[in-house]
């Protein structure tokens, strides 16, 4: 399914050393299942990896994964060096066990909406579906 004349492309990314996969599995293939184009970066990936593969899939959306409790460095790092790419025009977002005063902090960054464990994966389509269709608005 598209939105509008084009399918959303989403890369979803494990940055850091956090080894738990099974989160962004799952919300990968809910955004398969949503008609979203999804890119999964595996474990392990730096910012710049991150940075690196969304430019090079053309994506709307980077959607990390960070358990690790290091998404105070990992969510500011990536949307710097989006910014520093000239491509601020894609939404960074994502979901971990982030404290409710770090997430208002990242979000006075310009990070997108962040989720936390047990949100709906639906309440994550809906988010990005949204964005995209204010954007294309634009």
């Amino acid at each position: 399914m598209s939105e509008g004349d084009r399918t959303i492309r989403v890369l979803v990314a494990k940055p850091g050393l956090d080894g738990h996969d099974r989160g962004a599995k799952v919300i990968a293939s809910s955004f398969r299942d949503a008609g979203f184009e999804v890119i999964y970066t595996g474990l392990h990936q730096t910012p710049e990896m991150v940075v690196a593969a969304a430019i090079q899939e053309d994506v709307d959306v980077v959607a990390m994964s960070i358990l690790s409790g290091a998404h105070m460095t990992l969510f500011p790092r990536v949307k710097a060096l989006l910014d520093e790419a000239g491509a601020d025009h894609i939404l960074l977002t994502g979901g971990g066990i982030i404290p409710e005063e770090d997430v208002d902090a990242l979000l006075d960054q310009g990070i997108g909406r962040l989720f936390g464990p047990g949100t709906p994966t639906t309440e994550a389509v809906a988010y990005i579906r949204s964005w995209f269709a204010e954007r294309q608005e634009a």
